[in-house]
């Protein structure tokens, strides 16, 4: 019964046991792929037998021993007053050692920093007995020279006398802090990341860097290792001896940072992906670089026949090599339109050319006419004017011819009248017949 039992218990754990470990394995796979994180991919492609450089090159990977490590970290607090001269001011800066530095005098005995602000993190601005001169925009400034490391907070300080205006908000961009007149304030500024707080002084041993090489189907987690590279200057190399002679690289590489793998006498069965990973634990930097590489066909190298010299013998035949013309098709449709849209183009400019021509001999031609017309125009003018003198002397002498016939009317009638012949006097009845 017990023996049953036990069977029963062990085939419980052993069936709670398999899903919790194939759960911690995957997440430890998530875990190494996503350790570093991939800024910048390549694909490289390059003919069999030739040489490969995959450039892996970082500045911030350079490994220097510096003499003065406490200086290399650095916090400063700063004010912007906005008047009235809008001018920043540096208020205080403290080196790792634990040395402030304080600019203005005013500010001494009552502006400072924590000694232990290196140690833990605490970068906070004391200001104490605070007057209206103290308003303005704070910033405080921690920057790792090391590591590039550059990282600030802004905080915004008003200055009020009633104690019922006292508060402190996020404007949406920064810390609003409305104090009272004469109090002690706190500006915070906390950052307790171990790259701020400590200095491991076997720094050599938080620098690496490793090359990996993915065959095509495999994955990521699945890739071979081919070197490690340490900044105190060891190196492992992995996988066969013909192949660590063909990948290596530089002695010089934390130096200069310079981590590109050179690869030499290339072959298809180099093909894959090469993985370069960079991590410098203490400044928290964990990136990596993925270079695609292909193999193509080796180039032939085409080498031209030695002409033979001219025989001297007349009765040899001379044998002539056939000559060769290549032509090239193009595979693509568009290249054969292309000439016929260079005729077309050519064509309706050739059409716009004409039309302008024609356009301006019409013109031309049109100004030919009008003058003519206007000299028509003229001579119709004079025209009409002698027309206008000969139709007035045609009406002066309708009038004379008038006049006569009246005369002559008078002289029957008196003829008649008077049986006796009487002598008329023309003039008199010429003034009459003015009348």
């Amino acid at each position: 019964m017990r023996s049953e039992r036990e069977d029963v218990i062990f085939q419980a754990l052993l069936l709670i046991y398999i899903p919790v470990a194939c759960f911690f394995t995957a997440v430890s796979c998530q875990s190494d792929s996503s350790s570093s994180v991939v800024v910048a991919g390549y694909n490289l492609s390059a003919p069999a037998g030739s040489r490969m450089v995959l450039q892996c090159v970082s500045g911030r990977m350079v490994w220097t021993r510096d003499g003065v490590r406490d200086r290399q970290r650095v916090v400063h607090w700063d004010m912007y007053r906005a008047y009235p001269d809008y001018a920043m001011e540096r208020v205080v800066d403290m080196f790792s050692a634990g040395d402030q530095r304080i600019y203005n005098s005013y500010n001494l005995g009552r502006v400072g920093l924590s000694p232990k602000a290196f140690k833990d993190g605490n970068f906070s601005l004391v200001i104490k007995d605070v007057t209206m001169n103290d308003r303005g925009l704070y910033s405080c400034n921690l920057h790792h020279l090391y590591c590039h490391l550059y990282e600030t907070l802004r905080i915004q300080l008003n200055v009020t006398k009633s104690r019922r205006k006292e508060q402190r908000y996020w404007d949406g961009q920064k810390a609003v802090y409305v104090v009272l007149l004469g109090s002690t304030v706190v500006l915070p500024c906390i950052n307790r990341r171990a790259v701020w707080t400590d200095w491991s002084e076997e720094e050599e041993d938080q620098q690496v860097v490793h090359w990996d090489r993915q065959s095509p189907g495999v994955r990521h987690d699945r890739a071979d290792r081919l070197v490690d590279l340490y900044a105190s200057g060891e190196q492992r190399s992995y996988g066969p001896l013909f192949l660590q002679r063909k990948m290596n690289i530089s002695n010089q590489a934390f130096a200069e940072g310079d981590f590109s793998l050179t690869i030499w006498d290339l072959q298809p069965s180099d093909q894959g992906r090469y993985s370069c990973h960079l991590h410098h634990h203490y400044c928290g930097l964990h990136e990596r670089r993925e270079f695609q590489v292909t193999v193509e066909p080796p180039l032939i190298q085409t080498t031209e026949l030695a002409k033979a010299l001219p025989s001297e013998d007349k009765d040899t035949a001379k044998v002539e090599s056939p000559r060769v013309i290549t032509v090239i098709l193009p595979e693509q449709r568009h290249h054969f339109l292309m000439p016929l849209g260079y005729v077309l183009t050519t064509f309706l400019l050739l059409a716009f050319v004409i039309l302008i021509i024609i356009l301006i001999t019409r013109r031309c031609r049109t100004k030919e006419f009008y003058p003519q017309a206007s000299m028509r125009s003229s001579r119709s003018q004079s025209s009409s004017d002698e027309f206008e003198m000969d139709v007035t002397e045609v009406n002066a002498c309708s009038r004379e011819e008038r006049r006569f016939d009246y005369k002559n009317n008078l002289l029957k009638e008196k003829v008649h009248v008077n049986t006796q012949p009487k002598v008329i006097d023309l003039d008199k009845e010429m003034q009459k017949f003015s009348k």
